[in-house]
């Protein structure tokens, strides 16, 4: 692979792939034909993940209407209550939060969301961007599964910018209206193996998903084109070990792709242990005959 085949891929990917959309599964395809021009064989995975269309969502501060985004699979819920700025984690701060719709710094981890759901808030904000930058782009998130736990409350993100007129205004209450359309969608891991000379194997992965903002050629198109270089060599190059090339779907959201990966080969292995011990049971049978 030459520097001119790296920068047409780099072309032809340069578009925006969020997990379990159609352009995800477009650039799949698109790896898969890849690695068909040096005769690999590679298996397009798919597998589940949360999907939501946004239908509606708007945010109020003191009446004024702010540019906002929904959270995707936050729920749909409408809910006006005072407003309060999470300044800290402590149990005084976090007793505040009850009733409210909490505004927090940075991002809403696993922690952070229990804190505040615990603590009774009704609605959350939070921001991102830079407040020295001319632009105002807002990142699409979304609430987690596995931050949530099935446990819901309506949620939106500004820009930073928004966020310190917020403060800066001393606004008092908030208003949340939240409507989309909440489904289990399809994003897909695209595998492709090289059998060696053993029946070891050594994985190499990388993920090929972007963010909402982003087209995703250094995080992390750059890394499925390296591994995609290293499979084409070895396609035509003897080698011990078998390989295993991964590239990872739905990264962006939650390391998706390599966790659906991994339950799958965690069940493989189930089923050959429980293979192992039927045939054990049958040969200790077979011998009380």
């Amino acid at each position: 692979m030459d520097a001119k085949k790296i920068m047409k891929i780099f072309e032809d990917t340069a578009y925006v792939r969020m997990g379990g959309s159609d352009e995800e599964l477009r650039a799949a395809k698109y790896l898969q034909s890849l690695c068909a021009e040096f005769g690999g064989e590679a298996q397009i995975v798919p597998f589940d993940v949360d999907m939501a269309t946004i239908e509606q969502a708007e945010f109020y501060a003191d009446g004024i209407s702010v540019t906002c985004k929904g959270y995707l699979n936050a729920g749909s819920a409408e809910v006006e209550a005072p407003f309060y700025y999470l300044r800290a984690t402590d149990k005084y701060s976090l007793s505040q939060c009850k009733g409210k719709i909490v505004m927090v710094d940075g991002y809403l981890g696993y922690w952070l969301y229990q804190d505040i759901l615990e603590s009774g808030a009704v609605g959350f904000v939070t921001y991102d961007g830079n407040a020295n930058y001319a632009d105002r782009d807002i990142d699409q998130r979304e609430l987690r599964s596995y931050v949530s736990k099935g446990n819901k409350i309506p949620g939106v993100n500004i820009n930073a910018k928004d966020a310190i007129e917020l403060i800066r205004k001393g606004v008092t209450t908030a208003k949340i209206v939240l409507k989309q359309d909440e489904y289990v969608g399809k994003s897909h891991n695209v595998v492709l193996d090289l059998p060696g000379e053993v029946p070891e194997y050594i994985a190499l992965s990388a993920h090929y998903d972007s963010t909402s903002l982003s087209q995703g050629a250094y995080d992390n198109m750059s890394g499925s084109v390296g591994i995609l270089g290293v499979a084409e060599y070895f396609a035509k190059n003897p080698h011990k070990y078998g390989l295993r090339f991964i590239w990872c779907g739905s990264e962006e959201r939650g390391l998706l792709g390599s966790k659906a990966y991994c339950a799958v080969e965690e069940n493989l292995k189930d089923c050959v242990l429980n293979i192992n011990r039927n045939i054990n049971c049958l040969t200790h049978s077979r011998k009380h005959l």
